[in-house]
């Protein structure tokens, strides 16, 4: 308690400090720190971020309403040579004196050192110069201003500004636009000389950006620029660019309204010294060439074998190395179609998707063979990647099963296996890691183990016994991946081997969305040490133990301590309880709690044998890594051991003595399983930004099974969840987190966070989560832990908290501090803020962002 005192005096009082630095001590007399700017339009306050962004000057930046990047900037000596050096002038004696204990230069190096130099020029680069305010720049910014709102269609703009002063060297900008009536498009017309360009836009004026009646905008001329140079290039317009495109827009006498003639000329070309015009061609392919091993050292060199499949002629300086057709599906330039970008695009992209070629090249060139010179060859330029590869990767890792884990991965990859353009891997792995949960009884860091071997082989194509192309074409770039793989896990909960295999499909249906079809997806999870069960799970134990202590008749069942022996005096006992052999009734409290007890316990012993099918569809509209404006949505149903039980009614097959069929002597999970989970950020500029994600999953046990396998439930609590729990400590319900690890069939799961930059590379957050995670439809009998109506949506947990993130480049640290709001585990009117206190927050450490 007391380092905690202390730790908060030390806060606040680094607080008091900086907040008591004059946020204008290096503004110079006569001038103003910009404290804020201000944009009213027609006399009406605007928030447009990107009116905002046309002005040259902005206040500096606050962290919770403190410009703390300013005051760490005037706290920096601006000059720390200087004042170095006055300290010996102001005491000559002094220089003197510390050269006969140093030498000179060690002196005047002094001066360059941390204390003296390093410390200011941190404080400068970190924190970040008063924003002056300035008439020139202001002026800048109203012209920015003019020519924002006049590509917005408001010819007529004028606009002001003043200066308000908000303190002691302190002011404000208002800047006042005056818009005037928008101009708006009265006709569009076009002219075009060449006649086959004008039929094309006939035939595409239907979605044109420009049509009478709409407000004129910059940026529709441009868009529409490029919807039509698309167009015409996929319809054979080889040659044709956005600059060929050009817009007469008229408005003399026509008040507020717009003529517009928009203007394609004629494609121009360099013939010698002259430039000469003629009107635009359409082309066609009229042949298809791919060398498959093409290098520069080789491209003067000798075709040596060759082959052609679908009118896609294959050429190789050495012997062909691939199945003709397994090239010519990549390839979506087809003999006598019109020149297409589109199909350039998608040649590329699948050939790239292979991955056992770089990069293709796709080039064309006209066809001298044809006397019109409306044909194109188009060349394929493939170089190979090496067949055999061997990669490494040593990975730091942070989950809910390890505090710290040290993980690497060895992968063997052999590429054009069966010469289809299948590419096998083969990848071994390792991990260490530290985890305060697990038991160990030799107290040493490293306590859980984990290594596996994994192998998957990939088809660039879809594999099955009948044709596919009329659902799946191969535009979606399909593929089939078969894998193998197995586990073994050591002192981490009851140890385990984990046997699995899957053959999935997986394809595109647009550019940014993804399919994936899990035809089967097995897994086999065998326990080694299941009598290790009441150490692993201590609170089991400790409930158990309470009632034992009250209830146990046979003495053999305890040690010295009066405490039931682990592994047989646990069991004894318990079958005692639930064959009445004790003084304990089926309606008394604790009888009931012996038999959740041995339930759950029954359920995480027993080997799981899962043979799954399931559908994964994910969206977004990310566009790349620094895309902080988008949405990612994914939808998954899994069902499994559906077809297991329809082969064995089939078959007539017998049931065991629960009731339920076996395989392999096992009894197989069925369920049916569905998750639906959302992701949003908005960009607010300056490296603002707010995320949000919604969750929903529910996975609902039938037929040959009465609970979900514990490796297929929800857990709540941790890192990536509500970050006011620690892992699996959060419900189900409002039990209070009675097991150690707290599982259910059910989840909710709400969070929102708002990332800021703090310093450099330093960003902060703010975060709220919420959510809960129930049983429903299972064999659960607690009802505080079920899900019954919903009443019970009122046991959503929240917390709260804020964070720092610390971007490496490669991966993102994480620290996030999270503390209760509101705990369903208490009493009804005590859930509100009671919890709410630094005893019991969580800190929680991660990788990257939580999403």
């Amino acid at each position: 308690m007391k380092n905690i005192t202390t730790k908060i005096a030390l806060f606040i009082l680094i607080g008091i400090i900086i907040s008591a630095c004059d946020s204008v001590k290096r503004v110079p007399e006569n001038k103003n720190l910009l404290t804020k700017n201000s944009i009213f339009v027609n006399d009406k306050s605007v928030k447009d971020e990107n009116a905002y962004n046309q002005l040259y000057q902005k206040p500096n930046g606050k962290l919770l309403g403190f410009r703390l990047r300013l005051n760490l900037y005037n706290l920096a000596n601006l000059n720390p040579d200087s004042t170095f050096q006055a300290k010996f002038d102001q005491n000559p004696g002094r220089y003197e004196r510390l050269s006969k204990i140093y030498s000179a230069k060690q002196v005047d190096r002094l001066g360059k050192s941390f204390l003296y130099s390093g410390i200011n020029d941190f404080l400068k680069s970190t924190g970040e110069a008063p924003v002056i305010i300035d008439t020139t720049k202001i002026q800048k910014s109203m012209l920015r201003l003019r020519y924002y709102y006049f590509n917005e269609g408001f010819f007529d703009v004028k606009t002001d500004y003043d200066i308000d002063s908000t303190g002691r060297k302190k002011a404000r900008i208002d800047y006042k636009i005056n818009t005037g009536s928008a101009y708006i498009i009265d006709s569009v017309r076009a002219t075009i000389t060449t006649p086959a360009l004008d039929s094309l836009l006939k035939t595409t004026r239907r979605t044109s950006l420009l049509v009478p009646g709409k407000q004129y905008k910059t940026t529709d001329f441009e868009e529409e620029k490029n919807r039509i140079t698309t167009y015409f290039r996929n319809h054979g317009a080889y040659n044709f660019q956005p600059n060929y495109i050009s817009f007469d827009i008229d408005t003399i006498e026509k008040g507020k309204k717009l003529d517009i003639n928009m203007i394609i000329n004629d494609y121009s070309y360099q013939d010698g010294d002259s430039t000469r015009t003629e009107p635009f061609k359409l082309y066609k392919i009229s042949d298809v060439h791919v060398y498959t091993d093409y290098t520069a050292a080789k491209a003067k060199g000798v075709i040596r074998d060759s082959a052609t499949y679908n009118n896609v002629h294959l050429y190789s300086y050495e012997k062909l190395k691939y199945k003709p057709r397994a090239i010519a599906d990549a390839v979506f330039i087809n003999k006598g179609d019109y020149f297409a970008d589109n199909n350039t695009i998608l040649t590329s992209r699948y050939f790239n998707n292979l991955k056992i070629f770089n990069y293709p090249s796709v080039q064309y060139e006209v066809d001298k063979r044809d006397s019109t010179r409306r044909s194109l060859i188009a060349k394929i330029y493939l170089t190979p990647r090496k067949k055999f590869s061997f990669g490494s990767s040593l990975d730091f890792t942070h989950s809910n099963i390890q505090d710290f884990g040290i993980g690497m991965t060895i992968t063997q990859t052999i590429r054009n296996v069966f010469n289809g353009a299948e590419t096998l891997q083969i990848s071994a792995r390792g991990n260490i890691g530290s985890s305060k949960d697990f038991a160990n009884p030799r107290n040493i860091f490293f306590n859980a183990s984990e290594y596996g071997v994994d192998m998957s082989l990939n088809f660039p194509r879809i594999l099955l016994p009948f044709g596919t192309e009329k659902i799946i074409p191969k535009s979606m770039i399909p593929s089939t991946a078969a894998s193998i793989g197995f586990s073994k896990q050591n002192n981490i909960g009851l140890d385990k081997e984990n046997f699995s295999t899957a053959f999935t499909y997986n394809w595109t249906p647009k550019r940014n969305n993804t399919a994936r079809f899990d035809l089967f997806n097995s897994q086999y999870v065998r326990n080694l040490n299941p009598s290790n069960y009441f150490n692993v799970y201590n609170s089991s134990y400790k409930s158990l133990n309470e009632i034992g202590k009250l209830y146990n008749t046979d003495i053999s069942n305890i040690d010295g301590d009066q405490n039931l022996i682990i592994n047989t005096g646990t069991q004894a006992f318990i079958d005692d309880v639930l064959a009445d052999r004790t003084a304990l009734r089926s309606t008394d409290k604790a009888h009931q709690t012996v038999e959740s007890i041995e339930e759950r316990r029954m359920r995480l012993t027993e080997n799981d044998f899962i043979f799954a099918t399931s559908y994964t569809f994910t969206t977004t509209t990310k566009r790349n890594l620094l895309d902080n404006n988008f949405y990612v949505f994914k939808a998954k149903i899994e069902s499994a051991g559906t077809l297991l039980s329809l082969i064995s009614d089939v078959g007539n097959l017998k049931r065991n003595e629960n009731g339920n069929y076996q395989i392999f002597n096992l009894e197989y999970s069925e369920y049916i399983k569905t998750e639906f989970d959302y992701i949003k950020h908005w960009d607010f500029s300056r490296e603002n930004v707010l995320a949000v994600r919604s969750f929903f999953g529910i996975a609902i046990p039938f037929g040959n099974a009465n609970y979900i396998p514990f490796s297929r439930s929800y857990y709540a609590g941790g890192s990536n969840d509500n970050r006011g729990w620690q892992p699996y400590s959060l419900g189900p319900g409002s039990t209070n987190a009675l097991n150690d690890f707290n599982e259910a069939n059910m989840k909710i799961s709400l969070s929102a966070e708002y990332r800021f930059k703090v310093l450099g590379d330093l960003k902060g957050a703010l975060f709220v989560d919420a959510g809960n995670i129930w049983n429903i439809a299972d064999i659960v009998t607690d009802p505080d832990a079920k899900f019954d109506s919903l009443k019970d949506l009122k046991e959503l947990a929240l917390g709260t908290g804020y964070g720092f993130r610390y971007d490496l480049n490669f991966f993102v640290i994480r620290l996030d501090l999270g503390f209760k709001v509101y705990n369903p585990a208490n009493e009804t009117g005590r859930r509100w803020l009671k919890d709410f206190n630094l005893g019991s927050s969580v800190l929680n450490f991660g990788i990257n962002y939580p999403f």
